[in-house]
């Protein structure tokens, strides 16, 4: 019989990720619209897949929608789990845990580093006593988006030293780097400009045995995608990449069609979007 963490379904899905070398997208859902296109992307690719909701949707759609979420994903032919994204007020995190997600993010990185700690390492007890597994931000990933805030400060780098005792202080299972990535929109640069590898690599060598956790890709290429696997990267979230082209459609096509088939025509774009990522870019396809 296996016991926590490998018994947690996050966990499962991003250490056979770690042993095939390849990564795994956790996709932003903010309606079943995105549930349902994740998990029908997921079996056609044979595919594992994180279907991840912001604090925001439970608040909207109450947590009823979190057990239908559930069920589904762990109804599907392949391993799919479901992860809570940027726990930022004590009420978020209460819910959290009286909800059956398999991990959850704690994002107390506007705190000072030792309450960051303390924070983070509370929360990770009673959350592993109930199978939970936990990522944490440290340093300070900036910028906001679906009800983040918008933090108007230097951004602060995760520094390789103090990420190895983080770990070691709070027990969290997965550790989310800031190393120039932002959540929105970059600059004119993108990415290139303003991501620094170098630090990266430095934090993955410092805790090797760690699933790093890739935030703020809007705009990313596939090409620097593929490339994050060296890094350390195992989850990487997805949000506009793969939702863009629904957006778009759903736009373009409210009011002209039926609500049943604008829906159905609407999963379907997202289906594919999602599909292309798994299949081209993240490799995780064939993979369950």
């Amino acid at each position: 019989m296996d016991y926590f963490p490998r018994n947690n379904r996050t966990f499962q899905i991003l250490d056979a990720a770690s042993e095939g070398g390849y990564s795994v997208g956790a996709y932003n859902c903010y309606n079943d619209d995105g549930v349902i296109a994740v998990i029908r992307a997921a079996e056609r690719c044979r595919s594992p897949a994180i279907i991840q909701i912001f604090p925001w949707t439970i608040k909207f759609q109450g947590p009823h929608f979190v057990k239908y979420l559930v069920e589904a994903a762990h109804s599907a032919s392949v391993p799919i789990a479901v992860h809570l994204d940027h726990c930022i007020e004590s009420d978020d995190v209460k819910i959290a845990l009286s909800l059956p997600f398999g991990s959850i993010m704690i994002d107390a990185s506007t705190l000072e580093h030792e309450d960051n700690i303390r924070e983070c390492r509370e929360i990770v007890q009673i959350a592993n006593a109930k199978g939970i597994t936990v990522e944490a931000e440290m340093g300070r990933i900036e910028g906001g988006e679906d009800g983040l805030p918008q933090v108007e400060m230097e951004t602060i780098l995760t520094q390789p030293n103090l990420a190895k005792a983080f770990v070691q202080e709070t027990g969290v299972q997965l550790l989310a780097p800031a190393f120039g990535n932002i959540h929105g929109k970059y600059g004119a640069g993108g990415p290139e400009s303003s991501w620094r590898l170098d630090l990266l690599m430095d934090v993955h060598r410092a805790i090797p045995q760690i699933p790093l956790v890739l935030h703020g890709t809007s705009g990313v290429s596939d090409e620097l995608f593929r490339e994050m696997r060296k890094y350390g990267i195992l989850k990487i979230n997805m949000n506009r990449t793969v939702r863009d082209e629904y957006t778009k459609y759903i736009a373009q096509n409210a009011g002209k069609l039926e609500l049943t088939t604008l829906k159905m025509r609407g999963v379907e774009v997202y289906a594919k979007s999602i599909e292309r990522v798994m299949r081209d870019v993240l490799e995780s396809a064939g993979k369950a």
